[in-house]
């Protein structure tokens, strides 16, 4: 059984946050694309930015 770890299960949520949002909130497809990539670099630039945060707090 596939049993990611904790960065592989914020990737896969990121993708399928991000392309959803990308579909649901833009009209064109280039736009979608664009709006579901801008998303997926927050979505996971915010995990590593806490995950460090929650690091050095617990220190």
């Amino acid at each position: 059984m596939f049993q990611p770890s904790h960065f592989t299960a914020v990737l896969l949520f990121a993708l399928f946050a991000s392309t959803v949002f990308g579909i649901t909130q833009r009209e064109t497809p280039p736009r979608m694309f664009r709006y579901g990539a801008y998303c997926f670099v927050l979505f996971v630039g915010s995990a590593i930015v806490l995950s460090w945060l929650m690091f050095l707090i617990a220190r």
